[in-house]
């Protein structure tokens, strides 16, 4: 892709709200949608020829974007390709950083593919849940991932292993850069075991129904804070009594108090940055628990605001149950 073909693609001043699960977020100088993984190694290589800064951007869930937004070139990746490989009882899925985990299960199931159905109801795309080693109702990325194609910046593509990405609680190996030096996640290749369909419809459905019968509807980023061991990010917040509390357009969910809702449609980022800090240091106050951000705050935020980002960086990643 040369200069011209780059700028003629990209947005100028395109808000971000437009582009994440909780509708927040300013706009970014330049933003560009790519459909394979082969445009977006070609958009992210140029920019880097041009010392353009960049990030790149799946469904946007789990992230805060400041009002302020974000500087230089917002690569939004809409790579969706998924192939399936079956050989006796067992199968292998390798799958575009930018398919959604809901689409990835529900495929999986169609299939009766078992070992993704966990994901049927869970935002974000498969690049940022490896990222953050998503997870939900006991399971996670990391328990079914076989090999990562990733592009270091300034570097041609190559294969990690789970090992080389030493996946944790929310976290992993990627998740350690800051995100204008993380390397992009491309592709993932995941082995998936052989199932009876009506097996996996079934649990899929009680997630389904946990999940709403647990979490709230509308917009919001998902799981905003870690659980901390041994209990619960929502049952300590509302512990304090800050379920239904609202700043600005911005609430905490009155359902679950982990989640924090955009509930007039037009909430800012610092509408919801204001409950963080409210939450955790409610939390820190009453129970000495340093409530760490699941979320990963994205963009231009002045370094007061990054009180909480600074000690505890946000990890990306699915939503826990309760």
């Amino acid at each position: 892709m040369n200069l011209n073909e780059l700028q003629a693609r990209a947005k100028r001043h395109e808000p971000l709200s437009k582009h994440t699960t909780a509708r927040i977020g300013g706009p970014a100088d330049l933003l560009i949608e790519v459909r394979t993984t082969d445009e977006l190694v070609a958009v992210a290589q140029r920019a880097e020829e041009m010392g353009l800064p960049y990030l790149v951007l799946g469904g946007g869930a789990n992230v805060l974007v400041s009002d302020a937004g974000v500087r230089g070139l917002v690569i939004v990746n809409r790579a969706r390709e998924i192939k399936f490989n079956v050989r006796g009882s067992k199968a292998r899925v390798e799958v575009d950083s930018g398919v959604m985990l809901t689409t990835l299960a529900r495929d999986c199931i169609e299939r009766g593919l078992a070992g993704m159905e966990w994901a049927v109801n869970v935002p974000g795309t498969v690049g940022g849940a490896v990222v953050g080693n998503a997870g939900a109702y006991g399971a996670d990325i990391a328990g079914n991932l076989n090999l990562v194609r990733v592009m270091p910046r300034g570097r041609a593509p190559e294969y990690w292993t789970p090992r080389q990405l030493q996946f944790g609680y929310r976290t992993s190996a990627l998740k350690r850069y800051a995100p204008a030096d993380r390397p992009i996640v491309l592709s993932a290749t995941f082995d998936l075991r052989l199932d009876y369909r009506a097996n996996l419809e079934r649990r899929a459905n009680e997630f389904i129904a946990r999940r709403k019968a647990t979490q709230p509807s509308g917009a919001s980023i998902g799981s905003m804070f870690k659980n901390p061991d041994g209990d619960y990010a929502g049952r300590l917040i509302e512990a304090c009594g800050l379920k239904g509390k609202c700043i600005g357009g911005a609430m905490i969910s009155d359902k679950h108090a982990n989640f924090f809702i955009n509930v007039s449609g037009d909430a800012r980022a610092s509408d919801v940055k204001a409950l963080i800090d409210l939450a955790h240091d409610a939390v820190l106050r009453r129970f000495g628990i340093n409530l760490e951000l699941e979320i990963e705050l994205i963009g231009e935020w002045a370094d007061a605001e990054l009180r909480i980002g600074k000690l505890n960086p946000g990890d990306q990643g699915g939503a826990d149950e309760r």
